[in-house]
């Protein structure tokens, strides 16, 4: 599995995320669209992104009964992207279903992957307002072993866990590490984090870094800077 940066457009609209785009100036990195942008510009900015050349993880985290996911995922994978996710927590089945519906009728599909917990969830309250009281590394190992029973491509999971995540269930299943900050960095509302380095010393196979790079005084300096420290 080759390494990768993808960049979170977690932007507002369409007019600023293409107009963020358009400062790399030929290069294409790979970009993550998430719920705010989704919401806001709908499956067009997907289309046109993807016209212009980008790798997309459409980052949606859908998390319903099995026959919805199934269905959204049917509408899903006309898009076009290159990877999506759900929530594990919504069980084998779930995640079995939405398999199910992502796979086109020629047999192909996006890469599919499962959240485990997220990075901004911590021992305290994942145990407080989850009632969840085993520790965290074993409830995204339990995670991320159903996804790969399911059928599932790989896991979105903190850098911190991609290693043991590698270990549970194999070098090939996918893991897709946010969370990512540089070391003079702030760590913002993320509490598991790492740098691109350490998380490529880890193992992660991509990583998700947002505002390091989009809130940056020169983004593509600060997207490189991630390229060099986690590809090269």
């Amino acid at each position: 599995m080759g390494k990768d940066v993808i960049i979170a457009c977690d932007f507002s609209s369409k007019d600023e995320t293409l107009a963020f785009l358009d400062k790399f100036q030929g290069r294409k990195p790979y970009v993550k669209i998430g719920m705010e942008l989704f919401y806001a510009a709908g499956p067009d900015i997907v289309r046109e992104i993807k016209a212009r050349g980008h790798k997309i993880f459409l980052d949606l985290k859908l998390h319903d009964i099995p026959n919805t996911v199934k269905k959204a995922m049917s509408v899903l994978s006309n898009l076009d992207v290159d990877m999506t996710n759900l929530h594990a927590a919504g069980t084998v089945r779930m995640m079995e279903g939405a398999l199910e519906g992502l796979t086109r009728p020629d047999g192909t599909r996006p890469l599919l992957i499962a959240v485990t917990q997220l990075t901004s969830t911590d021992q305290e309250s994942m145990e407080q307002d989850l009632l969840i009281k085993e520790p965290i590394a074993e409830v995204v190992m339990h995670y991320a072993q159903n996804a790969k029973r399911a059928g599932l491509d790989g896991v979105v999971c903190s850098p911190l866990e991609a290693e043991k995540v590698h270990n549970a269930c194999g070098k090939s299943f996918i893991t897709v590490t946010p969370g990512v900050r540089f070391a003079d960095g702030d760590k913002g509302d993320q509490k598991r984090v790492m740098t691109p380095a350490e998380a490529k010393r880890i193992g992660s196979d991509y990583i998700v870094v947002g505002r390091p790079v989009t809130q940056a005084a020169d983004p593509v300096a600060a997207y490189e800077r991630c390229v060099r420290e986690f590809v090269d």
